[in-house]
C-alpha cells in the first residue's frame, strides 16, 4: 500500500477546495492598497471565489478532454462566472472550438474571448527566450506593491507579453501593461485584462 493509495476523487477535491478558500483569505488579508482615487474594487464572497476556481478547473478539464484543444496553449480564468480565455493559438478556428467547449461547461455564464493568433513559427531559441521574459515579467508585477499579481496570467510569445485577468481597476491596468513593457526582451504588451464587476 503506497502513501496515495487513500487518496480519493472527493478528498482530493476537497483539498483543492480548502486550499482555494484559504489562499483567498490569505490574500484576503493583505492591507496593501494605492491610494489612486480609483472607486474601491468589486469584492468576491469566498463562496464565489469557490465557485471560480471549480469553473476554472472544469473548463480547463474540458479542454485538456477535447481531442481538437488539448494542446492549444490557453489560460483560463473566472470571475463570478465570467470565463476568460487567453494564450496564443494558430488560427481562428481553434479560438472558435475552444470558446465552444468552455460555454458548454456547467457554471460558466460567458466567455470572454482574450485569445492571440499566432505569427509564424517560434523556434526553439524563441520559446526559452519568451519563457525567460515571461518570468521577468510576473517578478516585476510581484515586486509591485500596487499590482494585484496573482490576478495577472503573462503568457509570451516571440517578445509578445500577454497579460490576462480581473484586476480591480483601470489603474492597475495600466500600470501592470507599463510594467511589463518595461522587461527587457519584451517588444509588445497584449492587454487582455478586464477590471472586476
Amino acid at each position: 500500500m503506497n502513501a496515495f493509495s487513500d487518496l480519493t476523487r472527493p478528498n482530493v477535491i476537497l483539498t483543492v477546495i480548502f486550499s482555494g478558500a484559504a489562499a483567498m483569505l490569505v490574500a484576503g488579508c493583505d492591507s496593501r492598497q494605492a491610494d489612486t482615487g480609483a472607486t474601491a474594487p468589486a469584492t468576491t464572497s469566498i463562496g464565489t471565489g469557490i465557485d471560480d476556481g471549480i469553473v476554472t478547473a472544469k473548463v480547463k478539464s474540458a479542454l485538456l478532454a477535447d481531442p481538437d484543444v488539448r494542446s492549444f496553449e490557453l489560460k483560463v480564468e473566472t470571475r463570478n462566472g465570467e470565463v476568460m480565455l487567453s494564450g496564443f493559438v494558430g488560427n481562428q478556428a481553434q479560438v472558435d472550438r475552444a470558446i465552444l467547449v468552455a460555454r458548454g461547461v456547467e457554471g460558466v455564464k460567458v466567455v470572454t474571448d482574450g485569445v492571440t493568433l499566432k505569427e509564424g513559427v517560434a523556434s526553439v531559441g524563441n520559446t526559452v527566450d519568451d519563457a525567460i521574459i515571461t518570468t521577468k515579467v510576473k517578478s516585476a508585477l510581484l515586486a509591485d506593491p500596487n499590482i494585484k499579481s496573482f490576478d495577472i496570467a503573462v503568457v509570451t510569445r516571440k517578445g509578445e507579453a500577454q497579460l490576462s485577468g480581473f484586476v480591480d481597476n483601470q489603474t492597475q491596468i495600466d500600470h501592470a501593461t507599463d510594467l511589463a513593457r518595461a522587461v527587457e526582451g519584451v517588444n509588445t504588451v497584449a492587454n487582455e485584462m478586464s477590471v472586476k464587476k
